[in-house]
């Protein structure tokens, strides 16, 4: 079998990157941004489309992708790549009445480059793709965290 398909969204708004929890509760305090496993015959930005608003109550518009990351475990054999797209909102939910279905986010917060760079994220080269300048980036292979 080989790598898992993932998508994720950098969403800046106002100067601050949307970030979720990336394990259910409190199993860790690693943050990373939003979107999930690709669901065979729908597109990439489809797929973060419908990831975002699940995890978030978010609507957005997909644009370019960013940043290419890969990550595996070595004891389980697991391997994933994560396609990052930039992304913009184009609605908000009414108050903070949301629910991941799969019920693992269960955090987000908007935060500055100051504030993400204090907590603990993944992949390493986030801030630099959230509030850099730069084109496509590719994050190569690292081991996972939790």
């Amino acid at each position: 079998m080989g790598p898992r398909v993932a998508v994720r969204a950098v969403i800046v708004r106002g100067g601050r990157l949307l970030i979720v929890n990336a394990y259910p509760g409190d199993q860790s305090d690693l943050w990373c941004a939003p979107g999930g496993g690709v669901e065979r015959g729908r597109s990439l930005p489809e797929n973060l489309m419908r990831e975002v608003h699940e995890e978030t109550g978010i609507a957005i518009r997909v644009g370019a992708p960013c940043l290419v990351n890969e990550f595996h475990d070595p004891e389980s054999g697991f391997h994933q790549v994560d396609v990052y797209f930039r992304a913009q909102v184009v609605a908000m939910p009414k108050g903070d009445d949301w629910t991941d279905p799969e019920g693992v986010v269960t955090r987000r917060r908007w935060v500055t480059e100051s504030a993400l760079r204090a907590l603990r994220f993944k992949p390493d080269s986030l801030p630099d793709v959230a509030f850099g300048t730069g084109g496509l980036l590719y994050d190569p292979l690292e081991e996972i965290v939790r």
